[in-house]
């Protein structure tokens, strides 16, 4: 028996040759991607150096509309600078000066809700303006040096309606400048408008000190909010919330597609994981006929 056992386990020398072989090859194989990892070098990405980046821009103004403009939308042609008076200056002698159409609508807008300009302040102040581009145009600017003047500020008693004033308008609050206008417009579009004052503590930067400064002079007006049908609305719908998270979202739909149509927000409590706080914030947006 032990001969025909050490017959069949026997290897010939070439066979032992071949077996060698095959399994330094087979360790090269493992071995290979810990190699070329150790060998390569990554190139790290300075994400605190771009979040710098952006934290300053947002506390100085400087993403202006003119960089939401595509570059191929932008004027073409270089600048003609010449001496003007910014009030009633036309559309197209803003861009002669080397600004966008967008960026010139965007002032002219200001001068529709009765907004002027009495001082190069004034002009400085305007959010689609960016520091190097005023730097430029105060030489030739036809008005008084100073700081922006206190008449484009709210007067006393007088108060803002925030579902509808423009960047401009909001600009008049006393403590809200160009970047927190900003700010209030594109929170309110994502949203769909306010239904209270105190949602502004839900825009970046306004906190209680904030709030308490402009709380008197503002106004909401719930008349103006758009609302979604939530029989209708879609996943992609939903996500206008920031108040639902994507599994929120997601069991809203599925629990409808499931039990049917909703008739009002106590419907909404039969899906666990949205509790009463989350329902009073999107009430006020929702529709179910």
């Amino acid at each position: 028996m032990r001969p025909q056992i050490k017959n069949y386990l026997s290897v010939t020398k070439k066979e032992w040759n071949g077996m060698v072989v095959l399994i330094i090859l087979i360790a090269m194989v493992l071995l290979a991607p810990y190699m070329f990892q150790a060998n390569r070098k990554d190139n790290i990405i300075n994400f605190k150096a771009f979040d710098k980046a952006i934290t300053d821009s947002d506390k100085t103004g400087d993403l202006t509309a003119r960089d939401e403009v595509s570059a191929g939308n932008r004027n073409a042609l270089p600048a003609t600078l010449f001496k003007f008076n910014p009030n009633n200056l036309p559309l197209a002698g803003w861009v002669k000066l080397g600004l966008t159409e967008h960026q010139a609508q965007v002032i002219k807008h200001y001068e529709e809700k009765g907004g002027r300009f009495f001082t190069k302040g004034d002009v400085q102040k305007m959010y689609s303006i960016s520091p190097a581009e005023y730097k430029l145009l105060e030489p030739y600017i036809i008005l008084p040096d100073g700081p922006a003047y206190y008449i484009n500020k709210a007067k006393p008693g007088e108060v803002i309606e925030i579902n509808t004033a423009d960047s401009a308008r909001l600009t008049m609050i006393r403590g809200i400048g160009p970047a927190f206008a900003r700010r209030i417009v594109h929170y309110r579009e994502r949203v769909g408008g306010f239904y209270n004052k105190e949602q502004l503590k839900e825009v970046y930067g306004i906190d209680k000190e904030k709030y308490g400064q402009i709380e008197a002079r503002i106004a909401v007006d719930g008349k103006h909010i758009i609302k979604v049908n939530i029989n209708t609305a879609t996943f992609n719908e939903l996500k206008r919330f920031p108040y639902l998270s994507y599994k929120q979202m997601d069991a809203i739909v599925a629990y409808r597609d499931e039990h049917g149509t909703y008739n009002d927000l106590a419907d909404l409590k039969n899906i666990a994981i949205l509790n009463d706080g989350i329902l009073r914030k999107i009430g006020p947006y929702l529709v179910f006929k």
